[in-house]
């Protein structure tokens, strides 16, 4: 996907944002929360006014996957993991076949979490990005103020549900009108990532402040929701990333450095997915030709895939796979890049630090740092959301096209519902 010139940081992005970056990206995930909470947005007090018709203020949900934060918590995440069609498609015994898996898998698992910490940190990521970023939105887009920060997980705490109840509580919808953007932290697209996430996020709205028995699907008062669902390309992001790049790169003596071999690794997907026409694998591609350019070509790389799950056939090459290959071969030098993830998890910490780079046994196979609390991405997840705020647009004219190979009737009312009463049309 070739693009006409290399992209540059808007000015507003950088501002501010470059000093703090090289001492920021090296501290350890823990530390970094410890020594930032104190300097954490400010909580926006519940709306008690009427905010039917006005511009704030502003509900900004995070949607992710999510992680246990505690050990005891795996099961509980396994399951709902398992039991989702939309990420792992077992056919019709789904529901039977998912708590087995999940049971089975629940003590490998455990000890993975228990070696990274005792659970996974993304909850803390979320929070932590989610807050900041409202922060920043407060002051350059003061019109849609103020932002109050949430965080919706698929298959861990908090939950889409508890997220609504908890909107709800704040005063939001039920009548009380106000506005809600779904920010998938998903830069790339997938239906089994942001459209489940988007499946779960439409049923329990229309369970908790949906259809009336009139069958009205937008009661007068209800929460009005818009959807920023994929940002694969976007320059801060790409930033970010190619900052990362370049500081593990300088851990390489001068004259090695142009040789070393930068390996992006995305989570992979069932090929049944990608043959009905997911376009994940197309946009994590984009993120890495954006990155590529960003960073001048200056070295060799490829695209490879991680956290295969079963017999089926998965989109491949394996990173874990990839990476024993080149070290065997002797290119020993190599980055991992872990393109697709916006803080880090388990796929980081343990698949790809404790497996992959300690199975390699080369002191040249290292990891880039993840996004976590990087200043350059949490100002362009606050350029992104103002630029979608302003613009007024319901969600992407992309999200409108179904899969070419859709079967499915929630997917389709779901576009529709997101999509709203101007671009439901396009949903087909």
């Amino acid at each position: 996907m070739a693009l006409r010139r290399p992209l540059t940081l808007p000015r507003h992005i950088l501002n501010g944002a470059c000093s703090g970056v090289r001492s920021t990206v090296s501290r350890t995930a823990l530390t970094y929360v410890q020594e930032q909470r104190k300097g954490l947005a400010t909580a926006v007090p519940p709306v008690t006014q009427d905010a039917t018709g006005s511009k704030g203020p502003t509900a900004m949900v995070f949607l992710n996957m999510g992680g246990p934060s505690k050990t005891d918590e795996v099961e509980d995440f396994l399951s709902r993991l398992f039991a989702d069609g939309d990420l792992i498609p077992l056919g019709r015994l789904q529901s039977y076949l998912g708590p087995l898996i999940a049971k089975r898998r629940t003590p490998k698992i455990q000890r993975q979490y228990s070696d990274i910490g005792g659970g996974s940190p993304i909850r803390k990521w979320s929070e932590y990005q989610c807050e900041e970023m409202c922060k920043l939105l407060d002051k350059i887009n003061p019109e849609t103020a103020p932002h109050k920060p949430y965080v919706a997980f698929r298959y861990a705490d908090p939950l889409t549900e508890e997220m609504y109840t908890k909107l709800l509580e704040d005063g939001f919808g039920n009548g009380r009108g106000g506005r809600a953007v779904a920010f998938t932290q998903y830069p790339q697209y997938s239906c089994s990532t942001t459209g489940s996430s988007l499946n779960e996020l439409w049923k329990w709205r229309t369970r908790l402040e949906g259809r009336r028995a009139n069958g009205d699907m937008q009661p007068s008062g209800a929460l009005q929701w818009s959807v920023i669902d994929r940002w694969p390309t976007h320059p801060g992001l790409v930033e970010a990333f190619a900052r990362n790049i370049e500081e593990q790169l300088k851990t390489y003596p001068e004259e090695k450095r142009n040789g070393v071999v930068l390996l992006f690794s995305a989570h992979s997907l069932p090929m049944s997915v990608v043959n009905r026409g997911d376009p994940y694998p197309a946009e994590v591609a984009a993120t890495v030709h954006a990155v590529m350019q960003r960073l001048n070509f200056s070295n060799p790389y490829r695209l490879c895939w991680q956290s295969q799950v079963g017999p089926s056939a998965w989109l491949g090459a394996q990173t874990s796979d990839t990476v024993e290959n080149y070290v065997k071969r002797g290119q020993t030098d190599i980055i991992l890049v872990p393109i697709a993830f916006t803080s880090d998890h388990i796929e980081t910490l343990y698949e790809l630090d404790l497996e992959v780079i300690k199975e390699a046994n080369s002191p040249g196979v290292k990891r880039a740092e993840s996004l976590n609390g990087n200043p350059i991405f949490i100002q362009a997840l606050a350029d992104i959301a103002q630029k979608h705020l302003r613009k007024g647009e319901k969600c992407s004219l992309q999200m409108t096209l179904r899969c070419q190979g859709c079967k499915s009737d929630r997917c389709l009312e779901q576009k529709k519902f997101f999509a709203g009463e101007k671009m439901s049309s396009l949903v087909v």
